[in-house]
């Protein structure tokens, strides 16, 4: 099966592009696997761009939190962009909108990577 996701690295953050339309039990083990490896390669500031997934179950919610938990603890940042109502919906019900940064769009969320990374003294 091929990735339902694929990653792009640059120097202060790594994108990953989730292609697939649920985020669920078959998408969630492979995403939370490659996040911890990501992680263990020193990747600190994470942007998941969910603008093709239409559906997202507690697995999937649970993979995010582990991105957000990652980046943290490598004093990084985790932002979502591209979120569909029906996501952002399970999001705020689950009251983690107060806890995850989500953005509009691809170039708002990596400004807030940006300016997050400058703010946490990560210059390097």
């Amino acid at each position: 099966m091929s990735m339902p996701f694929n990653v792009e690295k640059s120097d202060r953050y790594s994108l990953i592009r989730i292609h697939a339309d649920k985020l669920d039990t078959l998408v969630a083990p492979t995403l939370k696997s490659e996040l911890v490896m990501l992680n263990s390669d020193g990747t600190r500031n994470l942007i998941i761009d969910l603008s093709e997934t239409r559906y997202c179950d507690s697995s999937g919610l649970s993979a995010i939190l582990v991105a957000n938990r990652l980046c943290k603890n490598a004093n990084g940042v985790l932002v979502l962009t591209g979120l569909k109502e029906t996501v952002k919906k399970l999001i705020s019900i689950s009251q983690l909108d107060s806890i995850l940064i989500i953005t509009e769009s691809l170039s708002h969320a990596i400004d807030r990577v940006v300016a997050e990374d400058i703010e946490s003294g990560n210059t390097d």
